[in-house]
């Protein structure tokens, strides 16, 4: 699940999908922890520590994050070891400085376009395959 603090406030998986999966007793992978395409933690909205600390801190089996370089493996490393979880009021005292850019979802369009479907998806829907699409 796309699971960040930057999810509240739009389609939220945090909300609406991962209550459901706790009642059933289904494990839930986190993805997506810096926001979507990592451009919040570019811009300096959020660090990626407590972006990364906000999404292991949610009740999840593990948190997946993408890493690009040797630098980015050995902060996340380090991220993970020195691991505390958030308490309840710093999570929402993020989410609540994180709404501000993400009231619109244009950070996580995933939830809101069909840009990010695969193949496979896309065909289910009845939507033409990414090289059919003029742009």
């Amino acid at each position: 699940l796309p699971l960040n603090c930057f999810d509240g406030t739009y389609r939220s998986f945090e909300q609406q999908v991962l209550p459901e999966l706790e009642r059933r007793g289904i494990a839930a992978l986190g993805m997506k922890s810096l926001g979507g395409d990592g451009q919040p933690i570019l811009h300096g909205v959020v660090g990626a520590e407590e972006a990364l600390r906000y999404a292991m801190s949610l009740p999840v089996a593990t948190t997946i994050s993408g890493i690009d370089s040797l630098a980015v493996l050995r902060q996340n490393l380090a991220i993970a070891r020195g691991f505390e979880p958030m308490t309840p009021g710093e999570m929402q005292a993020l989410r609540q400085r994180c709404a501000f850019f993400a009231g619109d979802g244009h950070l996580e369009l995933y939830k809101s376009t069909k840009k990010y479907d695969g193949r496979v998806g896309r065909e289910q829907h009845g939507y033409p395959p990414p090289e059919q699409l003029p742009l």
